[in-house]
């Protein structure tokens, strides 16, 4: 994609209303972007600024009408999909997975190429890759071993991705990332930093992983780069804050930005393992204990891309979040 400043390139979002989200369109306006921020429901897309205009398009799939909102555009940033939940609910996830995240984004992959969209940025998953590392980290030239329907999914969705940028001649970017947090987290890091305000012990001293994160500004910056770089065209990029730490040292790292004490007593990783399985919470105790890192320095190299915040900071502001809603 030739360089078109700011000012001039006209971008879409969808997803708009979400974590990261919102947090990318305020940062696209902020830097002068016009932006079309993209939702389901129009109305849940809050406090819109001058350089913001918001679409509806309803449920995302194979039917979805992008067309209005894809006029002008220069640039989709496609974030909405159907996430992965750890009490899944559906008889069939696969086919829901794929009803959103396959075909709807093919779905707006094809409408976007004939509105004459020049490049397509799409998030997709560090569990592409897989869920669980070894020896080395994952790296963009891995084989993939998608380990649960939500993964296999975005893999597809990427899939697709490739074939209509290979017909259509429109620019793909594909994104994987790992755990994003930061300021509005929900789940798993949310409950985490509860845990650690409550003061609660956790049987944790002993876990020797490594973990790689990404802080939602981090995320932002990142996906901006892969706006405006040329040299991100048609490539696929592992993006972290680059802080690959262990959850002891997590869980540290949260207390600290807190102001409260780690309470940390040491347990055998295998015992803990063992709980797990028994209590049917084994996916819950891999995150826990197993290493999942990655090395971003792709990203860094081809994009000259450095995360403008540390993992220090990105905690420390999403405690200071914490401590203003809860």
């Amino acid at each position: 994609m030739q360089n078109k400043s700011a000012e001039l390139m006209k971008v879409a979002v969808t997803g708009a209303s979400g974590f990261i989200g919102s947090a990318l369109t305020h940062k696209l306006c902020e830097k002068g972007y016009d932006v079309r921020g993209v939702v389901r429901l129009k109305e849940r897309l809050l406090n819109p600024n001058s350089r913001l205009e918001i679409f509806g398009v309803g449920e995302i799939n194979s039917d979805t009408n992008w067309g209005d909102a894809l006029k002008g555009i220069d640039v989709v940033i496609h974030l909405a999909a159907r996430v992965h939940m750890m009490k899944e609910t559906d008889p069939d996830p696969l086919a829901v997975f794929r009803y959103v995240n396959v075909a709807g984004t093919k779905r707006l992959a094809i409408m976007a190429a004939k509105a004459g969209v020049r490049r397509f940025v799409f998030l997709s998953s560090l569990s592409v890759n897989g869920s669980v590392t070894h020896e080395q980290p994952f790296t963009e030239e891995d084989d993939l071993h998608p380990q649960n329907p939500y993964a296999l999914s975005k893999l597809e969705a990427e899939k697709v991705l490739h074939s209509i940028s290979a017909e259509s001649g429109m620019e793909v970017v594909i994104i994987r990332a790992p755990l994003v947090y930061g300021p509005g987290v929900k789940a798993n890091f949310l409950r985490m930093v509860e845990v650690v305000n409550r003061g609660i012990p956790l049987p944790l001293a002993s876990v020797n992983n490594r973990r790689s994160f990404i802080y939602l500004d981090n995320l932002v910056d990142a996906i901006i780069r892969c706006i405006e770089h040329p040299a991100a065209a048609n490539q696929t990029f592992l993006v972290s804050d680059g802080q690959d730490i262990s959850t002891p040292e997590l869980i540290r790292m949260i207390a600290r930005a807190m102001g409260k004490k780690a309470r940390l007593f040491p347990c055998p990783v295998s015992f803990l393992k063992m709980i797990g399985n028994v209590a049917g919470k084994s996916a819950e105790t891999e995150r826990l204990t197993g290493s999942l890192w990655i090395d971003s320095a792709k990203i860094r190299r081809e994009l000259s891309w450095t995360p403008p915040f540390t993992m220090e900071q990105g905690i420390r502001k999403t405690a200071d979040w914490f401590k203003r809603q809860f």
